[in-house]
């Protein structure tokens, strides 16, 4: 089987991420592998819009187009692909650069025609320079990053990670598009789990297929100040909790919480034990990364409760439409 062309989404909300976008982009043109194009999806912002027009108004592999759906990264997504020409379409967080063989990593697992989705490994920039020493490792998914628990080198997982991610073209014409209603929206509470529903309604459609990460497709995803203090923790693992309420609500809890299991039952205990050894032995953050583990699962679990509380009112829902267009159109 031939090597796909691969199209690149990236999408953007905002100027104050200007230069990083401008990163962002720049590190996918200069894959050892070429990716056919580069679609940077405006949210909803014209001052942006026009201002990357302008910037890439030469450039025949970058396109700008704008999020033909309500605001969100789901429906930003969801306008990229259909507009999409590439046989396999990835996508990479605006705050993030790709290292050079991201694409190639990609590329080589289409080989099989079972694949359908391939993620990569996102490691974390700290705007301070340093991980916080209270941060627990188990908890970087709260940065949008790869955290510890997951399996390591060429595996089969349940789903991929949307900030550093692939799917094969065909796997949203099977299952349609991201969800709108579940995921981000700009600055707003930072929900997520979009990429966790999208995989189990995939392999829900397509029971043969086949979702792999590859660790080592990297990206290196920045860490604005904001997000290393406690209070952003506290809120991300909380609103983790509702969007895990909105996919269980959706897919049944048995597939929508089947690697959230693992994780709370061994993942989790190895790092509070970790933690209160390190402090035992007088190493710096021992006990807060123990104390951050625990209060991370009560604040997940509380979110969940509240989340599935309201989805049983009916007050929080959210749709999946078929992507229109297709192939660029």
């Amino acid at each position: 089987m031939s090597s796909p062309d691969i199209s690149v989404v990236i999408c953007v909300y905002t100027e104050d991420r200007w230069e990083d976008i401008l990163a962002a982009v720049a590190s996918v043109r200069a894959q050892s592998r070429p990716a056919l194009e580069t679609l940077l999806v405006v949210d909803h912002n014209e001052a942006l819009l026009d201002r990357l027009a302008g910037e890439y108004k030469e450039a025949g592999d970058v396109r700008v187009l704008a999020n033909a759906g309500p605001r969100g990264l789901s429906a930003g997504r969801n306008t990229g692909i259909a507009a999409a020409r590439g046989d396999v379409i990835a996508f990479l967080d605006d705050d993030a650069v790709a290292e050079r063989d991201w694409l190639r990593h990609f590329a080589s697992s289409y080989a099989d025609p079972r694949v359908m989705a391939v993620g990569g490994r996102t490691e974390p920039i700290w705007a301070s320079g340093r991980r916080p020493a209270w941060f627990p490792e188990e908890f970087d998914w709260v940065v949008g990053c790869t955290y510890r628990g997951l399996p390591h080198g060429l595996v089969r997982v349940r789903n991929v990670l949307g900030g550093n991610a692939s799917f094969r073209r065909s796997a949203f014409d099977a299952a349609g598009g991201f969800a709108t209603g579940i995921g981000r929206d700009g600055d707003k509470r930072p929900l997520g789990c979009e990429e966790t529903e999208l995989c189990i309604r995939l392999t829900r459609a397509l029971p043969e297929a086949v979702l792999l990460i590859d660790d080592r497709a990297v990206i290196h995803h920045r860490v604005p100040k904001a997000r290393e203090h406690f209070r952003y923790f506290r809120t991300r693992t909380y609103a983790e909790g509702l969007s895990k309420a909105l996919v269980a609500r959706s897919v049944g809890a048995d597939k929508g919480l089947e690697s959230e299991r693992r994780y709370t039952t061994r993942v989790l205990p190895a790092g509070v034990a970790r933690g209160l050894r390190d402090a035992v032995l007088a190493r710096p953050g021992g006990a807060g990364r123990a104390a951050a583990i625990v209060a991370g699962v009560f604040a997940a679990a509380g979110g969940y409760v509240v989340g599935s509380v309201r989805a049983r009112r009916g007050g929080t829902t959210f749709s999946v439409a078929p992507i229109e267009g297709g192939s660029g159109g």
